[in-house]
């Protein structure tokens, strides 16, 4: 499991973290970082590159000259795709480069390049930046005092708005909520700061160890079929105590047929 110091904003160590393994310290897959950042940077692009076609540019309603006679090629419009200031054949319209891309991907991508990063010593983690009021100048600082230099990507907490504000103004440093982590700024940057709040990691349920996964659902699954029994048998009793009062209520055929049969033969009598 890959350990990182923990430190202040002066440099001086403050205790070590363990990163996770399956964050921090799996093998780069290098093919999946290449698509899912090739989409991510086709996603930028804007799309809205349009040309004309020939029924689109004004004019070119007449011909230019007879068909024969001229000595001269025919043609039907000045607007032709082979005319100066005519329409252009197969242009480029307006459109999206978007390109769709699994979610398993976009995170064994992320994985793969803080990974990377890890590998090669490029993770820094500070306990917290502590400070009260934005200041560009602490900022710039502490990355000096820290040793990243070149480029820089800070992932910060959403709450920490007094650290963003003094890393925004700095030309090398990029700031981002950890919820904002991607594979594209994590490569393109030489050295990644988390404070040790922002640092990512499995879910409490990822992090679960596969037998009380069972267990969990295990338990699940006997409290349903336990309802599923309970509300079964709620309802044959009802029926059956529904049948029963319909018995009480209504005569017994049989007994009526009986009851008919005696009154015809006293009346023979």
């Amino acid at each position: 499991m890959p350990t990182v110091d923990v430190l202040d904003p002066a440099g001086a160590k403050q205790g070590s973290v363990d990163l996770d393994e399956t964050t921090f310290g799996i093998e780069p897959n290098t093919a999946v970082m290449h698509q899912v950042v090739t989409a991510q940077l086709a996603a930028r692009r804007s799309g809205t590159q349009s040309t004309k076609t020939r029924s689109e540019v004004a004019g070119g309603g007449a011909k230019p000259w007879k068909q024969k006679g001229t000595g001269r090629a025919r043609q039907g419009s000045i607007r032709s795709p082979q005319w100066n200031g005519g329409g252009v054949a197969l242009g480029p319209k307006p459109r999206s480069y978007a390109q769709r891309t699994p979610k398993k991907m976009v995170k064994l991508a992320l994985r793969s390049a803080l990974s990377d990063r890890a590998a090669e010593g490029k993770v820094l983690v500070v306990q917290a930046w502590g400070w009260t009021a934005p200041r560009t100048k602490s900022a710039a600082e502490a990355l000096a005092a820290l040793g990243a230099e070149g480029r820089v990507l800070v992932v910060l907490e959403r709450s920490d708005g007094v650290a963003q504000r003094s890393f925004r103004n700095l030309p090398n440093v990029h700031v981002l909520h950890n919820g904002e982590l991607n594979a594209h700024d994590v490569l393109v940057s030489d050295w990644v700061v988390f404070t040790r709040a922002a640092l990512p990691g499995p879910s409490i349920r990822d992090n679960a160890h596969p037998s009380v996964k069972d267990d969990a659902a295990s338990s699940i699954k006997n409290d349903v079929v336990a309802e599923v029994v309970a509300d079964e048998t709620d309802a044959g009793n009802a029926a059956q105590s529904a049948r029963r009062s319909r018995a009480e209520e209504e005569p017994d055929g049989e007994a009526v047929a009986g009851q008919a049969r005696r009154a015809g033969d006293q009346e023979e009598r």
